[in-house]
Parts: structure tokens; C-alpha cells; sequence
């Protein structure tokens, strides 16, 4: 019974790292449903938030038994459903650009629901990706080696002890401010990148970044 109450402690603190990155998940179900219905693959609305949902439920319990397989396979599922919605949307978006079938209003609303999506997705692989994913990052007790070098990462052992972050990991909030930063600034800023897979899914996230706002600044000065 010890056993159990401890492990299931344990689940319970390391699943609470994972509640911004729910969070995350359940806006892009948001965001989703805020495009117009041509955007919308089959007109669906709410059919990605219910995607979401009916994914998160079995995660959620699969961490909490540790069933760790389960749930990193349910977490890539996750992750494919959202991009792969993202994409979709993208490409209705540029198909609807030129026969001007958004208005003004609403081509500004889609593109901005679908530059933060941008940013929610990408931020999504990052978490999963580095490092093994969350789970093994959740195992280790200091975070030394990864795909990012985060700014902890680099303070001597006397500095981190002096700032409380002796056993510092990155979580989801870490990954969704690398992000931002991403397609904000088409750069990674004060996180190096170290790994190879996170430059090409960096330099993706930029390329749809700078697409969106292109169409956005085209659109505007009638070029289409």
C-alpha cells in the first residue's frame, strides 16, 4: 500500500508539469474552432477539440499507471492530429487567398489563430522531442544534456544553488517561450540549438511563420 501511495505521489508531481502543456493542447482545439468553416476540414468546428479530448483522457490515465510506452505513443498521436489540422488549415488558407474568398476580417482572424497555432504546435514537439520527452527529463534530476541549451544549463553549480535550481528541468513553458521566440524573432534567441532535428523543425516553424505574415502583408497591398 506504501508502495502504491508513493508512486502514485510521484505520478501526481511529475504529471503536474504536464498540465500547461494540456492546456496548450485545448487552446489549439480553441483556435481551431475560431477559423471560418472553409478552413475547416470537412466544415468541422468542434472535430479537433473532441480529437483532443478523447486523446488527453488516455494519456492522462496511462500516466498515472505508468504505462509510460502508452502514453508516449498516445503523445506523438496528439502531436501528429494538431499538425497535421494546422497544415490543412494552412493550405485552404493560401488556396483562398487569391480568389479572395475571406474577408478582410476574417483573413486577419484566420491568420492569427494560425500563427499562434503555429507556435502551440511547434512548442508541442520541442516539449515531446528533447531530451527523450518528458517523462525521461522527469527521471533525471538536474537537466545537463539535450537538443536546446537553455540559459540554467550553463550556471556553475554554486550559481544554481544560490538561484534554487540545483535540480532544474525544463517544462512546457520553457519550450513554449523558445517558440514564440521562434517565430517572433525567426531565431531561438538566448536558447542555442544544438541537435539537428530541432534546427530543421526550428527552421520549419520560421519558414510558416514568415508565410503567414507574408500572405498577411500581400493580401493587404492587393499584390493577390
Amino acid at each position: 500500500m506504501t508502495v502504491f501511495i508513493e508512486k502514485w505521489a510521484n505520478a501526481t508531481k511529475a504529471a503536474g508539469s504536464r498540465w500547461p502543456a494540456i492546456v496548450a493542447f485545448l487552446a489549439l482545439g480553441g483556435l481551431y474552432a475560431a477559423l471560418p468553416s472553409s478552413l475547416l476540414l470537412g466544415g468541422q468546428r468542434w472535430l479537433l477539440l473532441v480529437l483532443i479530448a478523447v486523446l488527453i483522457v488516455p494519456m492522462l490515465i496511462s500516466h498515472y499507471r505508468g504505462a509510460h510506452t502508452t502514453n508516449m505513443v498516445l503523445g506523438y498521436l496528439l502531436n501528429g492530429v494538431v499538425t497535421a489540422a494546422m497544415i490543412i488549415s494552412l493550405g485552404l488558407l493560401i488556396r483562398a487567398l487569391p480568389l479572395h474568398l475571406e474577408k478582410p476580417q476574417e483573413l486577419l482572424q484566420s491568420a492569427a489563430a494560425l500563427w499562434l497555432s503555429n507556435i502551440l504546435v511547434f512548442a508541442s514537439w520541442y516539449w515531446r522531442l528533447d531530451a527523450g520527452g518528458p517523462h525521461k527529463r522527469a527521471q533525471r534530476r538536474d537537466h545537463q544534456r539535450g537538443a536546446f541549451l537553455f540559459p540554467q544549463m550553463t550556471l556553475p553549480t554554486e550559481k544554481k544553488h544560490a538561484a534554487g535550481i540545483e535540480e532544474w528541468t525544463p517544462n512546457f513553458i520553457d519550450y513554449l517561450f523558445l517558440a514564440f521566440n521562434t517565430s517572433t524573432a525567426f531565431s531561438p534567441t538566448d536558447v542555442p540549438v544544438l541537435s539537428r532535428w530541432a534546427k530543421v523543425l526550428m527552421m520549419l516553424q520560421s519558414m510558416i511563420s514568415l508565410l503567414v505574415i507574408a500572405l498577411l502583408a500581400a493580401r493587404a497591398v492587393n499584390i493577390l
